[in-house]
C-alpha cells in the first residue's frame, strides 16, 4: 500500500475540528460619548463659530525693550507724529499683565472690537515688556502681530515713558462712518 503525501495528510489530520474564527478588532462603534471626545468636538465647534481671526501661530519675535511702530499707508505724517507724542487724550485702556497667550488674544479682539463700536479712537494698551516669560516678551510680539492684523488700527507706536515705555503701545483706530460724515460736513462749512 503506497501512501502519497496529501493520504498522508488526510490520515495526520483525521478528527481535526477548525478553529472558530473571530473579528480581530472590535468593529462595533461605541456609543457612548466619552468626556475627552465631548471637549474636543466642543472646542471644534467653538473653533469655527469664533470670530477672532488672530493668530496662535508664530508671532513675529521681538525683543523686551524693542520700540514697536506700525503706520497703514495713508495715514498723515501729523496725526503719526501727534500719536507718536502721546499728544491724543487716552481714551480706553487695556492691562494685559498675568494675560495668557490665548487670553491676550480674547482681550484684544474684544477690547479693539468695543472701542470701535464707542466710537473710541485713541487707545493704549499695556502689554508689558515680558522679562520674565519664557520666550521672552511673547504678549508683546502677539500684540505687535495682532494689531497689524486688525484693519481697525490705523497705526500704534512704543509709548513714552510716563505712559508705561517700552511696555505699552499708543493705539489709533479709524473713524467711524459717522464721524467721517461729521468730519466732512465740518470742512465743507468752513470752505462755503
Amino acid at each position: 500500500m503506497s501512501y502519497n503525501d496529501q493520504d498522508l495528510f488526510l490520515q495526520e489530520m483525521e478528527g481535526v475540528a477548525p478553529l472558530k474564527s473571530r473579528p480581530k478588532a472590535d468593529l462595533k462603534k461605541n456609543q457612548a460619548e466619552t468626556p475627552g471626545q465631548a471637549l474636543r468636538r466642543k472646542a471644534a465647534q467653538a473653533e469655527l463659530n469664533d470670530p477672532n481671526f488672530l493668530s496662535l501661530d508664530n508671532p513675529k519675535r521681538v525683543q523686551p525693550y524693542d520700540h514697536l511702530e506700525y503706520k497703514r499707508s495713508g495715514v498723515q505724517e501729523g496725526v503719526f507724529k501727534k500719536m507718536r507724542l502721546g499728544k491724543y487724550d487716552i481714551e480706553a485702556r487695556l492691562d494685559l499683565h498675568n494675560h495668557t497667550a490665548a487670553e491676550a488674544r480674547q482681550a484684544v479682539f474684544d477690547f479693539i472690537n468695543d472701542c470701535k463700536k464707542h466710537e473710541l479712537r485713541s487707545l493704549i494698551i499695556n502689554h508689558g515688556r515680558g522679562l520674565n516669560s519664557n520666550p521672552p516678551a511673547i504678549i508683546k510680539s502677539y500684540v505687535n502681530t495682532w494689531l497689524r492684523e486688525m484693519d481697525q488700527v490705523l497705526c500704534f507706536h512704543t509709548a513714552l515713558k510716563f505712559h508705561g515705555g517700552s511696555a505699552a503701545l499708543y493705539v489709533v483706530l479709524r473713524k467711524s462712518e459717522r464721524e467721517k460724515l461729521e468730519n466732512r460736513e465740518r470742512h465743507a462749512k468752513r470752505t462755503a
